[in-house]
């Protein structure tokens, strides 16, 4: 009796929630919309943070340039009328051909985002990639959601990468991401004039920053603190990392700068499911790879966030198509459109990954903005697939592209 009176007290609670949830998306009509919700949400500088681009911004510029380089060729006369855009990538049949990138330290900018982010994939039939960098344990995301994939950033030593992995085979993970464009971290003053700094210092502006944002701070930041205590970096290595506010985060960040391609070879012999490699932008590096059996390749200049200046995954896609022969060529970095996506996979992409939206929309609305924003995604594609004159992915190739540059169509 007494549960049943619990359930029956927390249903308004959650109708009230999902009806101001409701409320909030009723204006977000395209992933552009939840940047500019999330920056009247979020405090600057946490906002700062997941929207920062290095340096000078000159990559991330780079990466939304891409998508003009090239046009659609479509065609006419298509019965239409059926549609599908399911996608199997790695044995896996997802709803749709994108799902959601990794990205760190999620829990600042929404309460429990990497389980949030998990769930709404899952229940969007979409594979989530959880961050090396998160402040939850991969075991209690594994445990929730069995379909997401694990991204490690891995630490220096044999001793240590052997020990991370295994901890990632343990949780029950199938699919290990290894980033391998971090070798140091970012160029960092961008974050602070931002406010965020690594490790998070205590300042006045810190604090005004977070009061001026009460909805987050209440329902995000104290939250977590309360009922979870203070956020610590949970995966960084396979036992218990720093806390966010710890002078030793900047070491547990940085000690990546020693690993090689012996070190991948390493892992191809530890790791039992399928090794994604992600970060590659030249055919050198996929070749490399592909000998040392790689299961998928995706290619990434990390949105901007890691070397300013470096090429968009989109301009040099086709080349690390050809060179990958039948290993999947994945790719992220600045799609925000459902025609971002499938101009992507008429180059040669198996699947694509997007990040930052995704971030912008657990903050915004927790699951609920998760699930719109995907749903988003999918009428465009969907849409668009019906204008190319596509039913099918599968039909999807070049010839419905035109690229810019060249003279004729």
């Amino acid at each position: 009796m007494s549960a049943a009176m619990n359930n029956q007290e927390k249903q308004p609670k959650q109708t009230a929630q999902s009806q101001r949830y409701h409320r909030r998306l009723s204006s977000i009509l395209n992933l552009h919309d939840f940047e500019k919700a999330a920056k009247r949400h979020l405090p600057h500088s946490i906002f700062s943070y997941i929207a920062n681009n290095a340096e000078d911004g000159r990559t991330a510029r780079s990466n939304s340039m891409s998508f003009d380089t090239f046009e659609f060729v479509p065609r006419t006369l298509v019965n239409v009328t059926n549609i599908s855009q399911k996608t199997t990538i790695l044995g896996e049949t997802c709803e749709a051909p994108f799902g959601i990138a990794p990205m760190g330290l999620a829990a600042l900018s929404a309460y429990r985002g990497d389980l949030v982010l998990a769930s709404g994939a899952e229940q969007s039939g979409i594979p989530m990639i959880m961050s090396g960098s998160s402040l939850i344990r991969m075991e209690t995301l594994a445990q929730q959601s069995p379909t997401a994939w694990f991204q490690a950033y891995l630490p220096a030593g044999r001793e240590a990468i052997h020990s991370l992995v295994e901890r990632v085979r343990k949780a029950g993970f199938h699919n290990l991401v290894i980033t391998v464009d971090v070798p140091v971290a970012t160029n960092p003053d961008n974050n602070r004039r931002a406010g965020f700094s690594s490790p998070l210092r205590p300042s006045i502006k810190l604090a005004w920053d977070g009061m001026s944002h009460p909805r987050w701070l209440f329902s995000t930041f104290l939250r977590t603190l309360v009922t979870h205590g203070m956020p610590y970096f949970e995966n960084n290595y396979a036992t218990h990392g720093a806390p966010i506010f710890s002078a030793s985060v900047n070491r547990d960040i940085s000690d990546r700068g020693g690993l090689d391609w012996d070190d991948l070879a390493y892992i191809r012999d530890l790791w039992p499911g399928n090794l994604i490699l992600k970060g590659i932008l030249s055919v050198q590096d996929t070749s490399r790879a592909c000998k040392i059996g790689v299961d998928a390749l995706i290619v990434s200049n990390h949105g901007g966030r890691q070397l300013d200046g470096a090429v968009s995954p989109l301009t040099v896609l086709p080349r690390i198509v050809d060179a990958a022969g039948k290993v999947p060529v994945m790719i992220d970095s600045g799609f925000r459109r459902g025609t971002d996506v499938l101009k992507a996979l008429a180059l040669g992409a198996s699947f694509v990954f997007i990040g930052r939206p995704f971030g912008y929309a657990a903050a915004v609305a927790g699951e609920d903005g998760v699930r719109h924003a995907a749903s988003l995604m999918r009428n465009e594609i969907a849409r668009n697939m019906a204008l190319l004159g596509i039913t099918d992915l599968q039909q999807l190739n070049s010839d419905f592209l035109h690229n810019k540059r060249s003279q004729s169509c």
